[in-house]
């Protein structure tokens, strides 16, 4: 039953395989069991999509349910003694997760023993329930509602350039002068080249141009280091570069926020392996002096 409601999220056999560490061909003949018990075919198997019967569709939207419950209902069971045990996927962005998350794991494996964490490093907003991940971490403002959010921490989006690029430049006094210089623009984000700042009283939205976007943190890192222009950056990123002087912070008055969340699929009750590696991310986040 699992198996199948796993191969109807996913859309594939060897995805469900992948996670339950078997082959295609059993996790097939799990599927095939399942409708020689009951009779009636569930799925119509394609190349690389399958598509699901009526009776698979009904079949499907009862027993989704039914098994949420009955995790919900061993969660419990497993809090009892509480003892985080079980495999744990997270989902974490790429430097975000090797700078923040990746140094304390090992503490948390210490602490608790029993979980097994399978670490997933993307810069894609990943669907939780299709690649079955328990838990992700997410930066900026949150898109999807149908996740439940824990708040970990906040963080600032700051104007920052190279001295050098500012020494050849015009240092801009007003985020409306950012028009005139090269911004270079972190293409996942949700602002794109609109880029909108806070300050002490207002909100203010400036369109900003420049020769070069994308979707790498990373990548922007090396052009500001390289004096190619100015970009908007978390601070959680760019403080070591501006305490060391190889950056310099702009527009100080002017910022966004930059909530840190973590979001997991709708469950009534968390399992306790997630419910204890947030309390853990949190207290850690909350413990560090850059954020």
């Amino acid at each position: 039953m699992r198996s199948f409601v796993r191969v109807v999220e996913t859309g594939s056999f060897s995805a469900v395989a992948r996670e339950e560490n078997t082959t295609q061909s059993t996790i097939s003949k799990r599927v095939a069991i399942l409708e020689s018990n009951l009779g009636t075919q569930l799925l119509v198997r394609g190349g690389r999509l399958h598509s699901l019967t009526e009776a698979g569709q009904n079949y499907y939207e009862r027993v989704v349910g039914i098994l949420r419950d009955l995790e919900e209902a061993e969660s419990e069971a497993r809090s009892l003694i509480a003892t985080p045990r079980g495999k744990l996927r997270v989902s974490v962005p790429v430097m975000f997760g090797t700078l923040y998350i990746a140094p304390v794991i090992p503490e948390f494996l210490s602490a608790f023993p029993e979980v097994q964490l399978d670490l997933k490093f993307s810069e894609k907003m990943v669907n939780l329930v299709e690649e079955g991940i328990d838990v992700a971490i997410r930066l900026g403002d949150l898109k999807d509602s149908s996740m439940i959010a824990k708040h970990l921490g906040d963080d600032d989006l700051i104007i920052v350039a190279s001295p050098t690029y500012l020494e050849k430049h015009s240092v801009p006094q007003h985020p409306s002068e950012l028009r005139t210089h090269n911004c270079l623009v972190y293409s996942l984000g949700a602002s794109g080249n609109t880029w909108t700042f806070s300050d002490q009283h207002s909100d203010t939205t400036v369109q900003v141009a420049g020769n070069f976007q994308g979707d790498s943190g990373c990548g922007l890192m090396e052009m500001l280091l390289a004096d190619a222009g100015i970009s908007f950056m978390p601070n959680w990123l760019v403080a070591p570069y501006i305490q060391s002087g190889q950056l310099v912070h702009i527009l100080q008055d002017y910022y966004k926020n930059y909530p840190i969340n973590a979001v997991y699929p709708l469950n009534r009750n968390v399992p306790l392996k997630t419910k204890s590696f947030m309390d853990f991310i949190q207290q850690k986040l909350n413990q560090n002096p850059i954020l």
